[in-house]
């Protein structure tokens, strides 16, 4: 930037840059109000150094200004002067809190967006979770229903035995009502032996349901 080094070229150049400045201020104020985003982008950094340095070149000519009338200036000179630098100093604090407002905007919105991802983290171990203990739950299901099949195959299978016991217990009986019936003499000792084996018989049966039902309890309880 040229330096001048008259009062009326040094005021005509702190207009200018006024004015530069109250239009790239109102396009900052509109980003302001309008940034959503959790970090500056080029344009709005670029923004900021433009505003930055029109600031800076303000303080330039202001330095100048107050240079001339501190060697001897009238009294209009110095309330123009101060009329300037108030400017610059209303300028220079509206930016800074323009930019730190900014600043503040984009923190919240980071902190929101790690609170969202977060969130969503959660959310995804709490449904893996879930699907974890649904697997769980169904291989716990599924054993407990192949030990329920074996015990029913086991008590099947002691009830195969008991009615082929009974088949057999059935054929011999048979067979000694057909001797007793020949024989009368020795019809009592038959009708004896023939007590002794329906009760073993019974007997029997009611061991084999009894070691079945121990068994259903057992696999239930376990």
């Amino acid at each position: 930037m040229e330096v001048p080094t008259s009062w009326d070229a040094l005021r005509k150049q702190a207009r200018k840059l006024e004015a530069q400045l109250d239009e790239q201020m109102n396009l900052y104020r509109k980003l302001v109000s309008a940034n959503v985003s959790t970090k500056a982008d080029a344009a709005e950094s670029d923004l900021e150094s433009w505003i930055d340095r029109l600031l800076k070149q303000l303080q330039q000519v202001n330095s100048q200004m107050q240079a001339l009338v501190s060697t001897g200036g009238s009294e209009v000179v110095s309330h123009t002067l101060n009329r300037h630098q108030e400017i610059l100093q209303d300028l220079t604090q509206e930016f800074f809190r323009l930019r730190k407002s900014l600043r503040a905007k984009q923190e919240h919105a980071s902190l929101l967006e790690d609170f969202k991802e977060f969130d969503r983290t959660r959310l995804d171990l709490e449904e893996g979770s879930e699907q974890h203990a649904l697997l769980k739950e169904h291989a716990s299901i599924s054993r407990s229903t192949g030990q329920m099949d074996n015990v029913i195959s086991q008590a099947q299978a002691t009830l195969g035995t008991l009615v082929l016991q009974r088949s057999t217990f059935g054929g011999i009986n048979s067979k000694l009502s057909n001797v007793s019936s020949r024989l009368p003499t020795v019809n009592t000792i038959l009708l004896a032996i023939k007590r002794k084996k329906s009760m073993d018989t019974l007997i029997l049966s009611l061991v084999a349901s009894v070691c079945t039902f121990l068994i259903v309890i057992y696999w239930l309880t376990k």
